[in-house]
């Protein structure tokens, strides 16, 4: 059965989601991890260099600017599950509205971002993509910030990296993930609800809540 936006959100709902094994592998499985990877959507940890670094920087954040190019640069590595076809499904989802990217810039050259899918509350971070040091962090900062604000309740990251533990996130159980996405997708969320904050609004809101 050939895959469609249909049965890729079909496949979120129930707790699955698509993988190649590298960029020139027609074939796409489906991934159904023991352990889970979450970043607790209040439980972002922002060090002090981080948090100077972002009150000090001017670079740009924004959503749905350059979606393809967002996948492209996630893709650009030695390494990729993001084959043509997985490209193509994703920009069909972010055509639908179910699709999108936040993206980080220094004047016009995008150096940054995250890309994923969203379902009721939840957003299923699929990859993100780093040009500059720290970008990602700063990204995934403000991503995070953003979505807690406009309403998301579950932030599935898939697996845990070191990377993302350093940032907070987490791992749970296959069990508890799919309690955590039934309770997530009953909410009613909105991406693009709000417009992207700033690196120095996100630093404040996450001072005044720590």
């Amino acid at each position: 059965m050939d895959l469609t936006p249909e049965i890729l959100l079909h496949g979120y709902s129930i707790g699955i989601f698509p993988m190649a094994e590298h960029r020139d592998d027609p074939e796409i499985f489906w991934v159904d991890p023991r352990k889970r990877g979450v970043m607790p959507l209040d439980g972002f940890h922002m060090s002090r260099s981080l948090a100077r670094a972002m009150r000090r920087s001017d670079w740009r954040v924004a959503i749905n600017t350059d979606f393809d190019g967002t996948v492209a640069a996630c893709a650009d590595r030695s390494e990729t599950w993001i084959n043509a076809e997985i490209r193509g499904l994703y920009n069909a989802l972010h055509r639908g509205g179910h699709a999108h990217s936040f993206e980080l810039y220094e004047g016009d050259a995008l150096i940054g971002g995250v890309y994923g899918v969203t379902l009721g509350g939840a957003f299923f971070g699929e990859s993100m993509f780093s040009r500059r040091t720290n970008a990602s962090k700063m990204a995934l900062g403000a991503c995070v910030d953003h979505l807690r604000r406009c309403g998301f309740t579950l932030f599935d990251t898939q697996f845990l990296t070191d990377h993302l533990a350093s940032l907070g996130g987490v791992e749970v159980s296959r069990a508890g993930y799919h309690r955590m996405l039934e309770a997530a997708l009953k909410d009613n969320a909105s991406f693009t609800m709000l417009p992207p904050p700033t690196l120095y609004d996100v630093v404040q809101r996450s001072t005044q809540t720590s």
